[in-house]
């Protein structure tokens, strides 16, 4: 599902996206995170899960990392762009990562429920659309799957 060979500095962008999934602990949020970066690796914008925050069905982490982005970068096309997500990206998202015109997606857990860049469907590589974007995916891989699986677990308990 991959399809990429991991740099060190994925690694190191996803430390990024798991601070901000982090901080979702306090709100009740879903612990998922976004770093959108540019081709120098440039931090244009972050996200995080703030559904429950602001009351919101579409504040999921990337939606806000690729809005950050775009002021920072005053237009909408994010073309040379890296997305960077601790969790692969539902239909929403990923459909949102390929109108943005984003290069390249980083995920760090997979999603069998409700991912949409490999696992289940795979709207970003799909090419009847009018952009295709390249994925990395495990890329930390546990690391922000026990993040989940911990929010969950607590949730059931």
């Amino acid at each position: 599902m991959s399809g990429l060979a991991v740099p060190p500095d994925w690694t190191r962008w996803m430390g990024l996206a798991l601070e901000q999934a982090r901080a979702c602990l306090q709100t009740g949020d879903v612990p998922v995170g976004a770093v959108v970066l540019d081709a120098a690796g440039t931090v244009l914008g972050v996200g995080r899960n703030e559904r429950e925050a602001a009351g919101d069905p579409t504040a999921h982490a990337e939606v806000l990392a690729l809005r950050a982005a775009a002021r920072t970068r005053g237009e909408w096309r994010l073309s040379g762009c890296t997305l960077v997500v601790t969790l692969e990206p539902c239909v929403m998202c990923a459909g949102a990562t390929v109108l943005a015109r984003v290069d390249r997606l980083v995920l760090g857990a997979w999603d069998a429920r409700f991912g949409a860049a490999g696992s289940l469907r795979d709207v970003v590589r799909d090419r009847r659309l009018n952009h295709v974007v390249e994925v990395a995916g495990g890329v930390r891989g546990e690391e922000c799957g026990a993040l989940l699986d911990e929010f969950f677990a607590a949730r059931r308990s």
